[in-house]
């Protein structure tokens, strides 16, 4: 670690050197200043040398505050999912980070967006009651660029969330956003886009938030169709994977018995050209 001292008792840290994986014991600088050697308790010598890349210590000090702030996560996270039982229930496989915090974040980023460009669609459907003529609205400039709508900007967005990350991800964002996911949820499902996602999240969400959900009334109605559409779609899916796979074990039973009547005449066509062979030899050795 490089320091600098500003007072007389005040030094403040600059850049730190990663390569030791023990505390380093000793350090020598070359007479040009070009090269430091250390050895650490790891029995390890390494050599630094001295580039010109220019060294900004904002970046350097932005980059110790986020390795500080996710050691803060990882040690002040509670694994413990409210209504489960932690005594009973296996914890959580991912763990909260600045990954899934940013993830949190590009979530409810796009659920913003979406909120917006379904207010304006709103407006616009209670101004043609008015005037039929009105304009249509601009949309917003993400999802023009995009050329996809609302909804599916926020399904594009959950898609690159890592599986690993995605249960934490959606722990951490407030219920009011909470909401407009189980309304999507409901969409998406009806439209069959992502379905095992899609399930996923809804068991999740609702394992999760179930106490809030049940308590909030305007929520009834979308649980009562996402019940319904759920089981619906996971039929439909289910029946098709049926299908699928009775079709996959046909196909296997007939490459099967094609692979041994074509294994049985390749191995009587070897057996006739080692036959040759070992005639062949026989007559040049005669």
């Amino acid at each position: 670690k490089q320091w600098y001292q500003r007072r007389v008792a005040i030094t403040a840290g600059i850049q730190t050197l990663e390569g030791h994986h023990k505390e380093v014991w000793c350090v020598d600088i070359s007479g040009s200043g070009d090269f430091v050697a250390t050895s650490s308790h790891d029995k390890s010598i390494r050599i630094w040398e001295r580039t010109d890349e220019p060294l900004v210590l904002e970046d350097e000090r932005e980059t110790a505050r986020e390795l500080q702030y996710e050691q803060s996560l990882v040690a002040s996270q509670d694994t413990t999912i409210p209504g489960e039982n932690a005594d009973n229930e296996a914890e959580s496989a991912g763990k909260k980070s600045m990954e899934t915090v940013r993830a949190a974040e590009r979530i409810m980023e796009a659920i913003e967006v979406y909120r917006e460009d379904t207010a304006k669609q709103q407006e616009y459907e209670e101004a043609l009651l008015v005037d039929k003529t009105a304009p249509p609205p601009d949309q917003h400039i993400i999802l023009s660029s995009l050329n996809v709508s609302g909804s599916d900007y926020v399904l594009d967005v959950i898609k690159k969330v890592r599986p690993s990350e995605l249960e934490e991800s959606l722990l951490v964002l407030p219920f009011h956003y909470i909401c407009d996911i189980l309304i999507l949820l409901n969409e998406w499902l009806l439209n069959k886009k992502s379905v095992e996602l899609c399930c996923k999240c809804t068991f999740f969400l609702l394992r999760v938030h179930h106490n809030q959900i049940v308590a909030n009334k305007v929520l009834v109605n979308v649980i009562e169709s996402l019940n319904k559409t759920t089981r619906d779609v996971v039929k439909e899916v289910k029946d098709v994977i049926g299908f699928n796979l009775a079709a996959l074990k046909f196909l296997q039973l007939d490459q099967q018995d094609t692979n041994e009547s074509f294994f049985k005449d390749f191995t009587g066509k070897v057996k006739d050209v080692k036959r040759k062979k070992r005639a062949i030899l026989k007559t040049v050795a005669s």
